[in-house]
């Protein structure tokens, strides 16, 4: 480890301060909340298997997916962590059906921003100890401080957004973040307890080999990303290309940042709108892309321009390196109609 990798993410947050518009000291504590929160979901992670907390809770989200026993965990220690510190207003989640107001502590109604957040990504991968994430969204409320918070404050366009992340829980625990100026990472030493900067300024590849989409899924796909696939598999030029997916969205999303590639989760005839979530999976995923040099679409329309209408909207997704996002997209532009 260099010098410079030394760095502790608290130490990081303090350099960077200015990052963070019209910030007087709430970066660093809503990350800290972050921080902590995360090191108590690595913590329960990875002794899952052990203490009874893997499988199925019994109940479902809003979306109406079945909940499993660690989503429910996650969500209520980051809710937990970040209604503390009385730096945040309103916390919405993607297990809740609707957002939270924070009332926590004298001063909280007065605090200026919002959080969005997918407690556990990929969290059906646990049973198989296969890797899962954090992602989260903050945003500067509209509304008027000291005021209740409103729903207004959480329909924003990603491009407003304050700042960004996730988290992955993998062989080992990282944090990956932006704040407008390029993305950093830092990996958790457990031995301390301690978050190293360890992948500073972090970057997608100017070229990328590796698609990453659920191809069991193919007969339900548009024919622009069924043509796409077959044109990634195709032997031609530096292709075909390699097919990486592990079903866990921070998951693929860490590795094709890292060696170069291309996620897609297209809408199908049976999910015309895609499954993923606008606000709390692809805003935040898209402004990291962009802060690293790459591209986030709906294949059509760039993900931080889109409005949000609703707190669970869900949109089709195309992110990663920006010269295959940008085939992917020529592929659905020829049957746009």
């Amino acid at each position: 480890m260099s010098e410079q990798n030394f760095q502790t993410l608290g130490e990081f947050i303090i350099d960077k301060q200015e990052d963070f518009q019209y910030s007087t000291g709430e970066l660093s504590r809503l990350l800290s909340a972050i921080r902590l929160a995360s090191k108590v979901v690595n913590r329960e992670v990875n002794k899952a298997g052990i203490a009874n907390i893997i499988g199925k809770a019994g109940n479902e989200n809003i979306q109406g997916e079945e909940q499993q026993k660690l989503d429910v965990l996650a969500n209520d220690i980051f809710i937990e962590a970040l209604s503390q510190r009385e730096v945040v207003c309103g916390i919405a989640s993607e297990e809740s059906d609707d957002f939270i107001e924070v009332r926590t502590g004298p001063n909280a109604h007065l605090s200026k921003y919002v959080v969005l957040i997918d407690p556990l990504d990929g969290s059906s991968n646990i049973d198989v100890n296969v890797s899962v994430g954090t992602i989260f969204s903050i945003y500067r409320r509209v509304t008027e401080p000291g005021t209740p918070v409103t729903l207004a404050d959480f329909l924003q366009k990603g491009v407003n957004q304050a700042a960004a992340g996730y988290v992955v829980y993998g062989s080992s625990t990282m944090i990956v973040y932006t704040t407008g100026n390029g993305v950093n990472g830092f990996t958790l030493d457990p031995s301390l307890g301690t978050f190293y900067l360890s992948h500073p300024c972090m970057s997608f590849p100017e070229k990328g080999n590796i698609y990453s989409i659920n191809e069991g899924n193919y007969a339900k796909f548009p024919q622009g990303v069924k043509d796409y696939i077959k044109y990634c598999q195709r032997e031609e030029g530096d292709r075909p290309y390699t097919s990486r997916y592990i079903g866990s969205l921070v998951s693929d999303f860490h590795r094709n940042m890292i060696k170069g590639g291309i996620y897609i989760y297209p809408s199908t005839s049976q999910s015309p709108n895609g499954k993923l979530r606008l606000l709390y999976e692809c805003n935040p995923m898209a402004m990291l892309a962009e802060q690293a040099g790459g591209k986030c679409t709906n294949g059509f329309q760039r993900i931080l321009e889109i409005e949000p209408t609703e707190l669970h909207q869900r949109v089709p997704f195309f992110c990663g390196t920006s010269e295959m996002v940008e085939k992917a997209e020529e592929f659905m532009e020829k049957y746009n109609q």
